[in-house]
């Protein structure tokens, strides 16, 4: 089955939408969604019934507020659904802090170094899912260790017992504007773990040509506020026969 994970962006405790990967220009999803008219997560997630989310702690990401600004609500979140959770991991005290109050913790390129994760994959496998963070068409990146390259990190990171990689196009994010087939296509080729792709999704077709392939599932926030993906498909993701 084809994944379909409701990205939920969370600052100061009420959703957001992502635009372009400018944080700083986020407004409250309640502004411009077609399927919901509140910005609580819990509200939304009862609302929608999504079997995964991706979330993303803005807060803690932009080092804006207290370390517990939405913890709580990230907690009802994840009572609710299977929750992967992305604040900024850089340390092991992070991602002690993270599986406290989600089932998955996403360690990004942006912030994470390679034995970070390593360490992280092999106390916790099935628990660490990697985000390869890219912005300009360059990998986000501090640690020196880590690639140039996305399909050397996806090289990188076959042995390590991850649960998901995740190629998140920042300047996609919450524009709708498609994705490079070739390219997915050879990270695939590349990669013994399941991929996931954040950003540029439009609508039900792309997730069928996602789906063709061999991307296992698809980050999806813009399509479903915009009504063209139906939450239904949050909760039943795709199936083979969908598409027929």
């Amino acid at each position: 089955m084809f994944r379909v994970i409701l990205v939920m962006d969370i600052f100061n405790r009420s959703v957001v939408l992502a635009k372009g990967g400018i944080r700083e220009k986020y407004r409250s999803v309640s502004d411009s969604s077609a399927v919901c008219s509140s910005s609580d997560p819990v509200g939304i997630v009862e609302l929608l019934h999504p079997r995964e989310i991706y979330i993303a702690d803005l807060n803690m990401l932009q080092d804006k507020g207290p370390l517990e600004t939405n913890t709580g609500v990230i907690r009802e979140v994840s009572l609710r659904a299977d929750t992967m959770l992305d604040f900024g991991i850089s340390t092991p005290q992070d991602i002690d802090k993270a599986l406290s109050i989600a089932g998955t913790v996403v360690i990004g390129t942006e912030t994470g170094t390679l034995s970070a994760i390593k360490d992280a994959a092999y106390e916790h496998p099935g628990r660490i899912s990697v985000s390869i963070d890219i912005k300009h068409g360059k990998v986000l990146k501090k640690d020196p260790e880590l690639p140039d390259s996305p399909l050397e990190i996806v090289e990188l990171l076959n042995d390590f017992p991850l649960k998901d990689l995740i190629f998140l196009d920042l300047d996609r994010v919450g524009t709708a504007s498609g994705f490079d087939p070739e390219f997915l296509r050879k990270l695939v080729e590349c990669s013994t773990h399941s991929l996931l792709l954040g950003g540029g999704v439009k609508d039900m077709q792309d997730l069928f040509t996602l789906n063709m392939l061999g991307i296992k599932g698809a980050l999806v926030a813009t399509a479903v506020h915009s009504g063209l993906v139906p939450p239904a498909v949050l909760s039943a993701g795709l199936k083979p026969d969908d598409e027929k």
